[in-house]
């Protein structure tokens, strides 16, 4: 199978040759920015940088995905909060967003916002993916989930304090995000992504209790969801088997968790016709761990019921090259065994 024949099949939940190696988190790394020439923040600036370094990482080390943007402050900068993007720097440094609304009653969403500050620059990078790698690789997109999006452009303590003081006007607010949720996921969709995560990261149980996501989050996720294209993934950092369930009945195609949920746990609650994703710690496994050890962290994730090994986060750039190997060759080696929701051919 090509690549992205193997994670089309996965998503279907159809036999396929061996579990894929791809992620709904960045996977883009120094190794192949170093190959193009350019210092990493150079990769925000520009649609070929994007687009480039997505695909010769996946050339690099095997991948079966590409996936773009990385960075958090594409919409958030579109939505005009500005962005620092620090691209003199000769450090691996992600973007930021430099000024955010104080108070709720200041949001304002612009109707245009996708075709505001770097917004165009990553839809030519998803036309040139396409063109450059001529359907061997399943594209793959994010957005940030709603409460998470917030985040990024007002301080979340004002939604946390509002949510019992001023509670309509932080319900109206979410809804908000989520209608710009939507329209971004769909318009990714729409450019031609193979697979959309939506990452409401900071929404786990050990920042919220599992009545206040079933309140605050739940309802917006069974929205983005049933907007959307197949495939779907719904993507949760954090302690999530409290939520599994309430995750499962969003609606999306797959569930993505981090280290911090325990797999074989949730796979008893939800079953083993679930699609589950994870769940290893990207940064300690692949950039602090001796290259020997991770072929053991990898397996466990095989063992414990994954049907595709998925970092909790993004892989961080500056991972080692033998680590990535490692991290490779451990699915290609342990990965033709049938998972609990998907068999093999």
């Amino acid at each position: 199978m090509t690549p992205k024949e193997r994670i089309e099949k996965l998503f279907k939940k159809e036999p396929i040759d061996t579990m894929p190696v791809f992620s709904g988190q960045g996977m883009v790394t120094i190794q192949a920015i170093k190959k193009m020439g350019i210092r990493f923040p150079q990769v925000h600036t520009s649609a070929e940088y994007l687009a480039d370094s997505a695909r010769i990482t996946a050339e690099m080390f095997g991948f079966d995905a590409v996936i773009i943007p990385y960075d958090m402050c594409t919409i958030p900068e579109a939505l005009g909060r500005g962005v620092s993007l620090y691209d003199k720097s000769e450090d691996i440094l992600y973007p930021t967003v430099p000024y955010k609304w104080e108070k709720l009653e200041e949001v304002t969403i612009p109707d245009d916002f996708l075709k505001r500050g770097r917004m165009p620059m990553v839809d030519e990078a998803f036309r040139i993916l396409k063109a450059k790698q001529d359907g061997k690789y399943a594209i793959g997109a994010w957005v940030l989930g709603p409460f998470t999006m917030a985040g990024q452009v007002i301080e979340l303590d004002l939604l946390l304090k509002g949510v019992k003081k001023d509670r309509e006007r932080v319900l109206a607010f979410l809804d908000k995000m989520t209608d710009v949720v939507i329209k971004a996921a769909q318009h990714y969709q729409a450019l031609g992504a193979d697979y959309v995560s939506i990452r409401d990261m900071g929404t786990g149980t050990d920042l919220l209790s599992p009545r206040m996501w079933k309140d605050l989050i739940q309802p917006n996720l069974v929205k983005i969801f049933a907007a959307l294209k197949s495939p779907t993934v719904n993507h949760i950092c954090g302690s999530t088997n409290l939520i599994i369930e309430m995750m499962n009945e969003c609606g999306a195609d797959a569930l993505s968790v981090d280290h911090k949920n325990d797999m074989v746990e949730s796979r008893k609650k939800v079953g083993n016709d679930v699609l589950i994703f994870g769940d290893f710690e990207a940064y300690s496994t692949l950039v602090q761990m001796e290259t020997s050890q991770v072929e053991g962290v990898i397996k466990t994730c095989i063992d414990k019921g994954a049907d595709a090994v998925w970092p909790g986060c993004d892989i961080w750039p500056d991972a080692k090259k033998e680590s990535l190997e490692a991290y490779v060759a451990t699915i290609r080696k342990y990965g033709k065994q049938p998972s609990p929701a998907v068999g093999r051919i």
